[in-house]
This record gives C-alpha cells, structure tokens and sequence, in this order.
C-alpha cells in the first residue's frame, strides 16, 4: 500500500525538496503541499493524507496550533514534526499535542525516509540525536493529574507495555493474536484514560515507570 504524505511548511525550497524525494521511493507519495496551518487544515479535510510532515515554526498558525486543530478536529493521520529545534519545551509540546513523532531537518534524506516508512507503520519516531532529551522533556511540566495505571484494564496494560518497546499495532496485534483494528481502539481508549495525547507520550511514562 501507498502512503499518501502531505508536506506542511512555510519554505518552498524544503516542500520541494522532500516532495522529490518521496516521488523517488516506492510506497510514498506526496499528494499535497501547504505553506500554513490554515491551509494544511483544509487539505487533510479535502485529501485525507495518511501521514502529515508538519513544521513548527511558520507564519500565522505555529505547528502545534496546527496539530491541535488537526486533533481537536478528530483526525486521525499520523503527524510526524519536521524542525529544526531540539528544545525540551517544542519537543514536550508537541508530543503533548498528538504528535506520532519529532525529527530534526539536519538528519540525511535516507534516514528521513526510513523513519516516514515506521512511522506509516505505525510506529513512533524520534531523531536518535534527542533521546537523552525526551524523557527530560515529557517530566518537566507533567500535569497535576499525572496519568494512573490503576485505571486500564488488564490488556490496555499489557498494550502499554508493547508501546514502550515502540511496537507498531501491526506488530502488537499479531503478538496478541488480535485484530489491528481492535488494537487501536485499545491504544485510544487507554490514552483516553490516561489524558495523554500520543502513543509516543504513553511509551515514555511506561518506560519512565518501568513498564
């Protein structure tokens, strides 16, 4: 199957360069190319792109404006962040807000496109630079109401503890011997439950709690 990639970034030159570069790779393909976030809002409506590559700085809506309209609007298209910040602060931001991952635009076209073809998969993705990062991030600024195991049920449990191995829901439902579809009804329900927003935020609070 294709995934259908839509590129959102105020730099025409970068738009051009990574649409290129996916028409080059079999099994992804840009169908579509916004400069804002009121824009790329209208083109996941209109195209229903399987994964946006999204920027965080650009003009009018940021990013995570934009990811949170997309979120609040209930879509469900993973949303991999293209950026050039490392900071604890974008990072938590972000991830907070539904992102499925967090690259740095530094990382070479290659590297880029094997973690795209992850991601598509289903699974979550982050530049290798920021691991020492992430947790620190995702600690600082942890809401009051911190999420609590106690409120999943035994399998959400146990398919919390295949997201902190970063296990696609491919990958966790045939390890379960389930459907992918009931797979992710549990990975939403379990992060409905826990008030997170993203399966990457729910990897890093297992981990973080020994999961």
């Amino acid at each position: 199957m294709t995934t259908r990639v839509l590129i959102v970034d105020d730099h025409p030159l970068l738009r051009r360069g990574v649409s290129q570069l996916l028409a080059m790779e079999p099994g992804l393909e840009s169908v579509g190319e916004a400069s804002n976030g009121a824009d790329a809002l209208q083109m996941v409506r209109e195209l229903a792109p399987d994964l946006v590559l999204l920027d965080l700085n650009m003009r009018g809506m940021s990013g995570v404006e934009t990811l949170k309209a997309l979120r609040d609007e209930g879509s469900d298209a993973c949303v991999v962040v293209l950026t050039v910040s490392d900071s604890d602060e974008d990072i938590s931001a972000s991830l907070r807000a539904g992102a499925n991952g967090y690259l740095l635009k530094d990382m070479e076209p290659e590297a880029l496109v094997a973690h795209l073809r992850r991601a598509a998969q289903g699974e979550t993705v982050i530049s290798e630079a920021l691991a020492s990062t992430l947790a620190r991030a995702l600690t600082q600024g942890r809401r009051h109401d911190a999420p609590r195991i106690e409120n999943l049920t035994a399998r959400e449990r146990e398919i919390l503890r295949h997201l902190a191995r970063g296990e696609s829901n491919k990958t966790i439902a045939r390890k379960l011997g389930i459907t992918e579809g009931t797979t992710k009804v549990h990975v939403k329900n379990l992060l409905k439950k826990m008030q997170l927003r993203s399966r990457l935020e729910a990897a890093v609070w297992a981990v973080q709690h020994g999961l």
